[in-house]
């Protein structure tokens, strides 16, 4: 076997430079790099391992391993989480730092990643294998486990970890990290820890191993009893719902979901991650569901008799914290790739396979049996509807004050976007407002990280998906069918000043790559979300507002607001800024300031829209719940208020644990 002289670094970079995604969809076969580039910032545990590795690709063979210069290690991961979702987990980036605090870094990043099923892979620097400098400048000791690192910490929030402890491993260990990235139903944060000193230790490696190598994403079909007791189910309903997540989108079956509501008419909500699964304005389209979702949704929700979840992990914003379907006798029928999601509520039909593959089977079953959803379905989904869209209308227009409302700035920046652009959020008030009154036309338009929900995503990730909509477009006709083969989409990030806080510090990649990325920054002086929660339970906004300490009462809830200047802030870091100032119009001011933003060229750079917000202006009401516990003993009133609230809410509550078993069947 002929072999090779490298470094360890060298070899991991060679051979993720080779790695493939091969996806078959309807016959379409789509062959793409499954890590098309490598973030990272160096330091005295990468610089001589994978920072060499990575300068001599560059200098030798450039374009091998594009490498991006990142300003944090959580963004970075952001960013490959961001690529990952765009190309619907067909893709992502590689992430290397440091030892210590540059790796511990990127924990936050894989318990993103991971939580939102979405592939990253980490190559987090750890101590000397040798331990011959012991202890070294970062290392953590612990005087019961010496083999304990930082690196560690990883261990339970990824979905792969090793440790390549001696320059051997290298090889089953990418492998199998390689396996864990491109399978849809164990796909996570991958994390691949190497030792400073191994990184750079010499390697004889087989040129077997650095060759390309493909990866087949695998969609498994549906077994013929799960189709056969899917159909048995769904034609007993006479409510039947059909509630979308993201599965359906990587399954790139939207247009399957399409034909089988309408073959069906069975209507559709969607979760947080399936936005986009059904044009808003489908007739059959119920919008958004559970605590963050449509009336139109959660009133059909508490009357389905038959939920049919596509592809979604029934977080508890989606069942209303287990308070949504009220119909005593529901059942679930769970279509999903990953045996754990598809078992979740007690479902009476698990069906463990890929969304695309699944859903014509059952349209064809209920075909073969002439099933169609009750007549008085349909009418009854155009009433909610039109009730539905006229309070989202009201609460786009309705304000008109010279503080403007979050919803009007919402509905004035989807009316300035085009169906094919991308809006990005994660964190605070504006996910829950996007997820109930966002109108996306287009499967990829809606791109809101809501799985952790975590502040200073946005910016990060919404770099990353810009990363994948440029590489699209340069694809031009050999781009899978289900891209664009013009010029990359227009990305807008909406983000509150809290999250902004946070992370903003990828503006400065944006700013030396020239990545035209637009960021509409709403300043309300505080944290809206919480705070409006806080009120709710009974806490009146507790250390939710930027303002200044009262020394006497050491409150923060009662001063004058800071001074603080993001639109500034932005410009210093060489951001274009256009500032909205509150007044006449300025819902008209800012929708054309996201025309304008849209209107500059490619490479032109990042561009911040800054507009002041009302902070206690709320979304229209989604006629759900979401159980955050009440104190039960108080001596402030409004706590005790609150508790009465939340004791009578949680009188709803469910546990679906499965239906009911016959006599027959208990005899049995």
């Amino acid at each position: 076997m002929s072999t090779r002289t490298m470094s360890v670094a060298q070899a991991v970079v060679e051979f993720l430079a080779n790695q493939h995604t091969v996806d078959v969809i309807d016959g379409e076969r789509v062959r793409m790099r499954t890590i098309p580039g490598m973030h990272g910032i160096f330091g005295h545990g990468n610089v001589a391992g994978v920072g060499q590795a990575l300068k001599q690709a560059q200098v030798l063979e450039p374009g091998l391993m594009p490498y991006h210069q990142g300003r944090n290690e959580q963004g970075l991961v952001h960013q490959a989480v961001g690529y990952a979702r765009h190309t619907r987990r067909r893709q992502t980036y590689a992430v290397t730092a440091s030892i210590g605090p540059g790796s511990t870094n990127m924990v936050t990043g894989a318990a993103l990643a991971t939580t939102n099923r979405l592939p990253a892979l980490l190559l987090p620097s750890d101590e000397f294998a040798t331990r011959l400098p012991d202890p070294v400048l970062q290392q953590l000791e612990r005087p019961d486990a010496y083999d304990i690192t930082c690196a560690d910490v990883f261990r339970p929030i990824s979905r792969f970890f090793d440790r390549v402890s001696r320059p051997e491993q290298l090889f089953s260990s990418l492998l199998n990290a390689m396996r864990v990235l491109t399978d849809p139903a164990e796909t996570g944060a991958v994390t691949v820890s190497l030792p400073q000193d191994v990184q750079a230790e010499r390697l004889e490696v087989p040129e077997a191993f650095l060759q390309p190598r493909d990866w087949r994403i695998r969609r498994p079909e549906p077994e013929e009893v799960d189709v056969a007791d899917a159909v048995e189910v769904i034609r007993s309903a006479k409510r039947p719902l059909i509630i979308a997540g993201g599965g359906v989108h990587y399954a790139l079956a939207t247009e399957k979901l399409s034909r089988l509501a309408e073959g069906t008419g069975i209507p559709v909500s969607y979760t947080q991650a399936g936005v986009g699964t059904l044009d808003w304005d489908h007739p059959l389209c119920l919008g958004a569901i559970g605590s963050t979702g449509s009336t139109a949704s959660n009133t059909y929700a508490a009357e389905a008799d038959v939920v049919i979840g596509i592809g979604t992990r029934y977080e508890d914003f989606t069942t209303a914290s287990m308070t949504a379907f009220q119909h005593p006798a529901v059942r679930f029928v769970n279509i999903n790739v990953a045996g754990l999601d598809a078992y979740k509520v007690g479902a009476a039909v698990q069906m463990v396979a890929d969304a695309g593959r699944a859903m014509p089977r059952v349209e064809q079953g209920l075909a073969a049996v002439g099933w169609h959803a009750c007549e008085d379905v349909a009418p009854l989904v155009q009433r909610l509807k039109q009730r539905w869209d006229s309070t989202v209308d009201a609460a786009f227009t309705a304000r008109n004050q010279p503080l403007p409302a979050q919803n009007e700035v919402i509905g004035a920046v989807n009316a300035a976007m085009q169906s094919r652009d991308v809006v990005v959020c994660a964190a605070g008030s504006l996910p829950g407002d996007l997820h109930k009154m966002w109108r996306a036309k287009d499967p990829y338009g809606y791109h809101v990280e809501y799985a952790y929900s975590c502040m200073g995503y946005e910016i990060a990730g919404g770099l990353g998906l810009k990363r994948a909509t440029i590489a699209e477009a340069a694809q031009g006709d050999s781009a899978p069918r289900d891209v664009p083969r013009d010029v990359p989409r227009d990305v807008v990030v909406m983000v509150g000043d809290g999250s902004y806080l946070m992370m903003h510090t990828e503006l400065v990649t944006a700013v030396a790559e020239g990545i035209k990325l637009i960021v509409v920054l709403l300043q309300n002086h505080g944290y809206a979300s919480i705070g409006a929660l806080s009120q709710e339970l009974g806490s009146q906004r507790f250390g939710t507002k930027y303002r200044y300490l009262d020394g006497e009462s050491f409150s923060f809830d009662g001063g004058s607001a800071l001074p603080v200047d993001l639109a500034t802030n932005a410009e210093s870091l060489g951001v274009h800024v256009t500032r909205v100032d509150a007044g006449a119009d300025v819902i008209d001011r800012l929708g054309h300031a996201v025309e304008e933003a849209k209107a500059r060229p490619e490479g032109s750079g990042p561009v911040l829209i800054h507009v002041e917000t009302d902070l206690y202006e709320d979304a229209p009401s989604s006629e759900s719940w979401w159980d955050v516990p009440v104190t039960g003993v108080s001596r402030l009133e409004s706590t005790g208020q609150a508790y009465e609230t939340y004791s009578d809410q949680k009188s709803r509550q469910r546990r679906h644990l499965g239906p009911e078993l016959t006599t027959d069947e208990r005899n049995l």
